[in-house]
């Protein structure tokens, strides 16, 4: 009975032992799993040497490649077989599409900016309040790489005077820099003060006007950066003195207590050689417009009304620019008196109130030096002299002397993609001073 007893005990142990070693020969092997020799002993087995560990380890790696290269040499077969039958098992199929998928590592590419700008104002003709606005820049087109970026915004005015009003706009550039559009929509009325000027010096008259205006044109390139085309103006508006007010209005005011409508076609050239029309480093832009505003096609007046336009721009060196503007206006005909030149609109000059100088003819010519500061800042000065010129007929703006201006404001960044900046700017002209902002640069 003990001998029977012994025996089974050795037929079990035997049984586990073969079991043991049969799963340890048959089971997979995947070679990338195999842990390698500590460095300290991988620089003993140099070769050559007969070291009892180096053989060892030596023939152990030669055994476990042989084997590898078998048992991926039947799993590759099986895992085809697999494949053509589509028995592939799912956690396999899965894990190739979770790291082979462009979607998980390719990040997500946005096709224009958002540029929020909300304005303060203080200004002698319409008060203190706001300009909420707000911009988008995209291209046109994904996949046209030459145009510039279009532009489409939005923008309001609320003040302390009771000025109201609202507008929007779009800039377009389409067909790889081949036409511009460009379209503006502005609603709302605006309470200001004109002055008198020369013979009629220290005159305030307070206003309101209310109305609509709608410009638009369509420009196409006809040779290297020309572009020329026709546009269109239509507005309505009514002008009167403020109630509270006890002034007289001079006879000589043409277009006040009139309700008028006025129309106008006209042509607009311009060449443009900047690469960003937002901060431009270098090139420049030539600009001319002339617009025909005529009884025949609605107007109430008849008169023409012209503007030019010189802008160059240089880079000293790293993050300076200077730039150079040069500006005309002229009107001819019997405008009324907002349809004149409006000298310090448009940002030419900056330091007097618009409002001071309703003139026939003005012009000047300014100087800006622009400096890139880290962390999106910026600082800009300038400099400038201009001068109008009244027409023979005008009694109330009778003023020919020139008119410098000087002044400088710090910049910040909104848009570091298309380098676009918020401008605040401190002027000093003859006889006032200004405080503004904006988006982008004056000129």
């Amino acid at each position: 009975m003990l001998i029977r007893e012994q025996q089974s005990r050795y037929r079990t142990l035997w049984l586990c032992l073969v079991c043991g070693i049969s799963l340890f020969v048959l089971r997979p092997i995947d070679i990338h799993a195999q842990s390698r020799l500590p460095i300290s002993t991988a620089e003993k087995c140099t070769e050559g040497n007969t070291d009892p560990i180096c053989t060892d380890s030596n023939s152990t790696e030669s055994q476990s490649t042989q084997e590898a290269s078998q048992t991926e040499s039947s799993v590759i077969p099986a895992k085809q077989a697999l494949k053509a039958t589509g028995h592939e098992t799912g956690s396999e199929t899965s894990s190739v599409v979770s790291t082979t998928n462009p979607k998980n590592t390719k990040k997500k590419n946005h096709r224009g900016t958002l540029v929020p700008a909300p304005l303060p104002i203080s200004s002698p003709t319409v008060g203190l309040g706001m300009v909420p606005g707000l911009g988008y820049i995209f291209p046109f087109s994904r996949s046209d790489k030459i145009s510039p970026p279009s532009v489409i915004g939005a923008a309001g005015l609320i003040t302390n005077n009771g000025s109201r009003g609202f507008g929007i706009g779009a800039n377009l550039y389409m067909k790889e820099n081949t036409y511009e559009s460009t379209a503006l929509f502005v609603h709302g009325n605006v309470n200001y003060n004109i002055y008198g000027s020369g013979l009629t010096e220290g005159f305030k008259l307070p206003l309101t006007q209310s109305g609509d205006l709608f410009r638009g044109e369509f420009l196409r390139r006809v040779f290297e950066k020309v572009f020329i085309g026709p546009r269109f103006w239509t507005g309505h508006s009514f002008v009167t003195l403020v109630p509270t007010s006890d002034q007289t209005p001079p006879p000589a005011l043409v277009g006040l207590g009139l309700q008028t409508t006025m129309r106008a076609l006209g042509v607009r050239v311009i060449r443009d050689t900047r690469a960003n029309q937002f901060y431009p480093t270098a090139g420049g832009k030539l600009e001319f417009t002339s617009d025909f505003f005529m009884k025949s096609i609605g107007s109430k007046y008849s008169f023409q009304a012209y503007r030019f336009i010189f802008n160059r721009y240089f880079s000293p060196g790293k993050n300076q620019v200077i730039a150079y503007d040069l500006f005309g206006c002229g009107t001819s005909g019997q405008p009324p008196f907002y349809g004149n030149c409006i000298y310090g609109t448009s940002n030419e000059l900056r330091g007097y109130t618009a409002g001071k100088y309703f003139d026939r003819y003005t012009s000047g010519t300014q100087v800006e030096y622009r400096l890139t500061l880290p962390k999106g800042f910026g600082l800009a000065a300038f400099g400038g002299i201009g001068g109008v010129i009244p027409g023979s007929s005008q009694v109330l703006f009778k003023n020919s002397h020139f008119l410098p201006d000087i002044g400088g404001g710090p910049r910040f960044e909104l848009s570091k993609k298309y380098h676009v900046n918020l401008r605040t700017d401190f002027s000093r002209g003859r006889d006032s001073w200004t405080w503004s902002m904006g988006v982008g640069e004056a000129f």
